[in-house]
């Protein structure tokens, strides 16, 4: 009776462990671009390379600033595109402050966001009317600290996207850039490290992201615990469950959960008292 009773404690304790493992997994959403332009659009992937820091641009206050500004102990999210795009820059730029609503780290202290425009007539005016409200909406602190938003020459926004790998291209007939969708995580030193794509990011894509980017120095325990079950697939830009990984872990768990149980077990079993005692 007693063997079956502590039989049914390890069953419950593995089925706890086994029900708090999430299988959910993202699903990222695509724009159409136009096809007469598509060749020209897109993303070419330099994962670790190097982005040159030394790139001029102008702040949305006015003043001369270099790419290094941004860079040296966060992580930083890069974003591309124009302010005053109508249509596919509003739907990637309002689905990323939804994604950093949700996040737990917060612009500024866990990580930076750079905003970039890829239009050369934008002027500062315009980028800091776009700061502020994406700042307003963002309904979590009165700091503007790690909301970087910023205008340049052709050369300096041409010598950038082509670092990250990002193609764009000119409609003279419609007077519009057309581009493609998502976002760059990089490093504190300035290395690509993820690349998410689309007008959606799950908020655990983003937050993986930013560890890893970080070299683990953000984010809590569960985070590495996640990390070691996800595996980052650079084709879709997503965070998958690798199966293999996660089998390993939970064997791991498991084991743990039922030595615990059994050392509670054996101590309980030796304090108690003995016929001889009584």
């Amino acid at each position: 009776m007693l063997f079956h009773k502590r039989t049914l404690q390890i069953i419950f304790i593995v089925t706890i462990l086994f029900g708090a493992v999430s299988f959910d997994v993202p699903v990222n959403a695509q724009e159409d671009l136009p096809q007469d332009l598509i060749r020209q659009v897109g993303f070419d992937q330099k994962l670790d390379e190097q982005v040159p820091l030394n790139i001029p641009f102008t702040d949305s206050e006015g003043h001369d600033v270099l790419l290094s500004d941004y860079f040296g102990q966060k992580p930083v999210i890069l974003l591309l595109g124009y302010y005053e795009c109508p249509m596919l820059c509003s739907l990637v730029r309002n689905g990323l402050f939804d994604s950093l609503k949700k996040l737990d780290f917060t612009v500024g202290d866990e990580f930076e966001l750079v905003v970039v425009s890829i239009d050369p007539r934008e002027t500062p005016e315009v980028a800091e009317m776009k700061r502020r409200a994406s700042i307003i909406d963002y309904e979590r602190s009165t700091s503007t600290e790690g909301w970087n938003f910023l205008v340049g020459p052709q050369d300096s926004i041409e010598q950038l996207s082509a670092s990250i790998g990002f193609r764009y291209a000119f409609d003279e007939n419609l007077d519009q850039y057309v581009h493609p969708s998502g976002i760059v995580v990089l490093t504190p030193q300035g290395k690509i490290s993820r690349y998410f794509y689309g007008i959606d990011f799950p908020e655990k894509d983003l937050r993986l992201g930013l560890v890893e980017a970080a070299d683990d120095k953000i984010g809590s325990p569960v985070d590495l615990v996640l990390l070691t079950c996800y595996h980052y697939d650079p084709v879709t830009g997503e965070y998958t469950l690798t199966i293999m990984n996660f089998i390993r872990l939970f064997g791991l768990l498991t084991v743990a959960a039922i030595g615990v149980l059994l050392l509670k077990l054996l101590r309980h079993d030796h304090n108690k008292p003995t016929p001889h005692s009584v």
